[in-house]
C-alpha cells in the first residue's frame, strides 16, 4: 500500500512537471512586433473603458431600482421635554398648588 501511494504521488508530480514543461516551451519568447501609436492608445482606452465597466457594474444598483431597505431596528423617539409643572406654596393650608 506505501509502495502504490508513493508510485501515485511520484506520478503526479510528474505529470504536474510535463504540464509546467510544455507551457514553458509554448509560450516561449518570441521577437516583440511594435504596433502604432494609435493603436496603442485604443488598446489602452479599450482595456480602460472595459476595466471600468467590470468594476461599476456590481454597485451601480446595489438594491435594484427600489429604495433601500429600512433598519432592522428604529431608534426610540427622543423624549419631549415638558417644563415642570408651576406649583406654589400655601402657607395657610401648607401645601402646594397649581399657580
Amino acid at each position: 500500500m506505501a509502495i502504490t501511494d508513493f508510485i501515485k504521488k511520484a506520478g503526479r508530480g510528474l505529470a504536474v512537471a510535463g504540464a509546467i514543461a510544455a507551457a514553458v516551451t509554448v509560450t516561449a519568447p518570441r521577437p516583440a512586433h511594435a504596433i502604432s501609436t494609435g493603436a496603442a492608445v485604443g488598446i489602452g482606452l479599450g482595456s480602460f473603458a472595459l476595466g471600468s465597466a467590470l468594476a461599476a457594474r456590481p454597485y451601480a444598483y446595489p438594491y435594484g431600482y427600489y429604495y433601500a431597505p429600512p433598519p432592522a431596528y428604529y431608534y426610540p423617539p427622543a423624549p419631549a421635554y415638558y417644563p415642570p409643572a408651576r406649583s406654589c406654596w400655601d402657607p395657610y393650608y401648607r401645601r402646594y398648588y397649581a399657580c
